[in-house]
């Protein structure tokens, strides 16, 4: 799909049932925005089970998976924007986006801009402002060490090496698919250039979050440690989580029991069903409606 300045972005789509119980002409479209690092494949184990009853997109941000790298700074904003083409692309809507780690500021900001086309948003493991780790000099550091270290391994070709078992619950031919453009050099240089700008944007929140309004909002934490996060930092994220959840009029929390970050992959069923959940909940009334 194109962008609007001419760029191209590889987009997976299911397109749902025809017909199901669940009143397939009123169903939103779900798409799903991956994170940081992670290419359409990270969603391998979700969009199908969404996929059963209703339209399920997947993309590729600009420089991973398959789609051509920017050679514009990759500014969260930027980001956003391709988010938006992407759906202006595929119609007037309504959606439900889903955005996981650095994915979750990306579809705020993309459903702020036009949020008469957005029922709901689902947040995995959110990177959130409230978090206060995520602005330390320490934090900064160890996230360029760690990116300084991916491309020494994309280029030795030993990236998917290390993170094969990350990979491993993943169906054959996404597991294939990772193996050929997830860890590639290119991939992490487009990584680099999006953790440029991005804490610096995502503290921009702390004072001026994106407006959403009353669109409901559920936030999905991880329950364990680990990917980084020790025991201390996994509950810090998870208190930020719930106080986003509570400021939403319509906000809900909900703790992914067996899963550490990567809840795509090890609570695929959990993430499915509230993006269910959430799809198929009669929109919050208006100041008038009644």
């Amino acid at each position: 799909m194109p962008t609007r300045d001419g760029r191209k972005l590889h987009a997976l789509v299911l397109p749902g049932p025809h017909e199901s119980g669940l009143g397939a002409a009123s169903l939103p479209t779900v798409v799903f925005e991956a994170g940081a690092a992670a290419t359409r494949s990270s969603w391998a184990l979700v969009q199908p089970a969404v996929g059963t009853w209703t339209r399920a997109i997947v993309y590729d941000r600009a420089g991973l998976g398959r789609s051509p790298a920017d050679p514009t700074s990759r500014t969260m904003r930027r980001m956003a924007d391709d988010l938006t083409d992407l759906l202006d692309h595929f119609g007037p809507g309504p959606y439900v986006l889903v955005g996981h780690s650095a994915g979750g500021p990306l579809v705020r900001l993309a459903a702020a801009d036009r949020l008469d086309r957005i029922r709901g948003l689902v947040l995995v493991d959110p990177s959130d402002e409230g978090a206060d780790i995520l602005f330390s000099p320490l934090f900064r550091r160890a996230e360029r060490a760690a990116i300084a270290v991916n491309l020494l391994l994309a280029r030795l070709r030993l990236l998917g090496v290390v993170y094969r078992s990350a990979a491993a619950p993943l169906p054959e031919e996404a597991r294939l698919d990772m193996k050929r453009d997830g860890f590639s050099v290119g991939l992490v240089k487009a990584h680099r250039a999006q953790a440029r700008t991005f804490l610096d944007e995502l503290a921009t929140f702390r004072n001026t979050p994106p407006a959403l309004g009353d669109v409901p909002i559920t936030l999905i934490s991880g329950a364990l440690p680990g990917n980084g996060m020790n025991q201390s930092t996994r509950h810090a994220a998870n208190a930020s989580h719930a106080a986003s959840a509570a400021k939403s009029p319509h906000g809900k929390h909900v703790i992914a029991l067996n899963s550490g970050h990567y809840v795509p992959l090890t609570d695929p069923a959990l993430i499915a069903e509230e993006i269910r959940l959430l799809a198929t909940s009669p929109p919050p009334e208006k100041p008038g409606d009644a």
